[in-house]
């Protein structure tokens, strides 16, 4: 009592409190056990004061990623509107090198996007070797958005005879396939749910109106989408049960405190690179021709 944590246990908390919120089993997921308020019992300075040392790890560790230049990494963010995607990627990734990091969002398809299937446009935006790609949004919204409103999957030209009553479990398991199959490859796959409340969701919305400089990412139709919420949840539950595995887990993070969310996205992020044991290739150069390199530069 009363005594500091050793190094190995706070090692154990963290792992614990991430365990918290990963689903690598869809079976037994139910997106209303997880609380979008709840942080878990960790500090507000403790969270913010470990982001400082989190981007010293993340950008060693995509350094060390980029020059074994043998495996990648996807990062997936889906939420509700207003739930901190933008914000959660840019303060997590803020210290990494641009050089081996790549953001796409995905927003409604063009017209060349529809003339293919409905993983072209996020497979060629797929992450190299070496790299850490993230998808604000992604394949995703083919079972999200457009099973909410199905009035977009009549536009998407398809045959009408592959349209089934099943075609949003077919689409999930094409999904849980493709994840397997690119897992295959070397790469890590890591899903994150930003999981905010509707009352949270709200709240923002109105700051939004009621601060200028905010009114910029306010969108009537962000509104209107509230009244599908249920619908929404239902389809997320779903997807997340019919595509969570050992390979590509999804993280179902609480998003009404956004400095919580921030810190265990950065936590999930840096153990999941950890675990990829990288290390620097052997280098070019013999030690006795660094000697020699030395020499010939001191006389230039």
């Amino acid at each position: 009592m009363g005594q500091k944590k050793s190094a190995s246990s706070k090692s154990r908390d963290l792992e614990k409190l991430l365990a918290r919120f990963r689903v690598t089993e869809g079976k037994r997921f139910h997106l209303n056990d997880i609380d979008p308020g709840d942080t878990a019992g960790v500090d507000k300075d403790f969270a913010k004061a470990a982001h400082a040392s989190g981007i010293e790890r993340l950008a060693g560790l995509q350094e060390r990623l980029y020059a074994e230049d043998r495996q990648g990494v996807l990062v997936i963010f889906q939420a509700m509107d207003a739930a901190g995607k933008d914000g959660a990627i840019d303060y997590v990734f803020s210290g990494v090198n641009p050089l081996g990091f790549q953001v796409f969002s995905f927003k409604q398809p063009s017209s060349e996007e529809l003339d293919h299937d409905f993983l072209w446009r996020t497979s060629r935006s797929l992450p190299e070797r070496g790299r850490i790609g993230v998808f604000n949004r992604s394949y995703y919204e083919e079972v999200l958005i457009v099973r909410v409103h199905p009035e977009i999957l009549a536009g998407q030209r398809i045959p009408g005879s592959v349209i089934s009553k099943s075609i949003w479990e077919e689409r999930l398991g094409d999904i849980a396939a493709f994840e397997r199959y690119f897992s295959r490859q070397g790469f890590l796959i890591l899903k994150f749910f930003l999981h905010v409340s509707r009352d949270e969701q709200k709240a923002r919305f109105l700051s939004r109106l009621d601060e200028p400089e905010k009114n910029w990412k306010f969108a009537l139709a962000d509104v209107r989408e509230r009244g599908h919420w249920d619908d929404y949840m239902k389809a997320y539950d779903e997807a997340i049960r019919a595509t969570a595995s050992e390979h590509a887990p999804w993280h179902v993070v609480p998003a009404d405190h956004k400095w919580f969310t921030r810190y265990v996205v950065s936590e999930t992020i840096i153990a999941a690179l950890e675990g990829l044991k990288l290390a620097f290739p052997e280098p070019a150069i013999a030690p006795q021709q660094i000697a020699t390199a030395r020499k010939e530069l001191a006389k230039s």
